[in-house]
């Protein structure tokens, strides 16, 4: 699967921002992108806001996300821990991250800097356990090469490629994440997709 994959490669990522972007907030002053990677959102989410800050922990991730918003005067990138980020914020994203931090701890982060109105969107990964993940698994299986295929029509010549990004297997099942985020952000919808993920979505009352 993995070879025939890199025939037609795609960002599963990347292919949430459009989820993203029509899910923002009224007031967009901050946002907050938690493990920004290379900065791709970064650099998606500038024109909707005044103030746009990323922070990763991976020090080569950092220089990344800087060198791909050099030129985009309100974007900062930072290596602070997302405990200690202080301040308020209209918005907070996360892209296949949240599955790399304590998930209680994570979420009571980000309700404790969102105004209120401020927005939570995560891209997440999930543990496969029920019947339902694992039909979604073989459903994203089945869909993947087509869905590179239209988004990547030619095929590459690069062969399959090792991770650009740190990755990790996900711990938690798509169950005892939504337990979690129903503790700390009460009435959040979160949803299956495509691909291999599934979607959190809250507004802090």
């Amino acid at each position: 699967m993995g070879a025939i994959n890199a025939r037609h490669p795609w960002s599963h990522n990347d292919h949430f921002h459009p989820w993203i972007v029509t899910r923002l907030p009224e007031q967009r002053h901050r946002v907050l992108d938690v493990g920004c990677g290379r900065g791709e959102l970064l650099a998606v989410l500038a024109p909707q806001f005044e103030d746009v800050h990323g922070i990763d922990v991976d020090k080569t991730m950092r220089g990344a996300a800087a060198a791909r918003s050099a030129g985009l005067a309100n974007v900062t990138v930072a290596g602070t821990p997302l405990d200690e980020v202080t301040g308020s914020v209209d918005l907070v994203t996360m892209v296949a991250v949240l599955h790399h931090l304590d998930i209680e701890k994570a979420l009571s982060d980000v309700r404790r800097l969102l105004t209120p109105g401020g927005r939570f969107l995560s891209v997440g990964l999930a543990r496969p356990a029920s019947l339902t993940d694992h039909a979604w698994d073989l459903t994203s299986m089945v869909t993947n090469p087509a869905i590179g295929y239209v988004k990547h029509p030619w095929v590459s010549t690069q062969g399959l490629q090792p991770p650009s990004i740190p990755v990790a297997d996900p711990r938690l099942t798509y169950a005892e994440i939504g337990v979690a985020v129903e503790r700390v952000m009460p009435g959040a919808r979160m949803r299956h997709h495509l691909g291999f993920r599934h979607t959190i979505e809250w507004t802090k009352p």
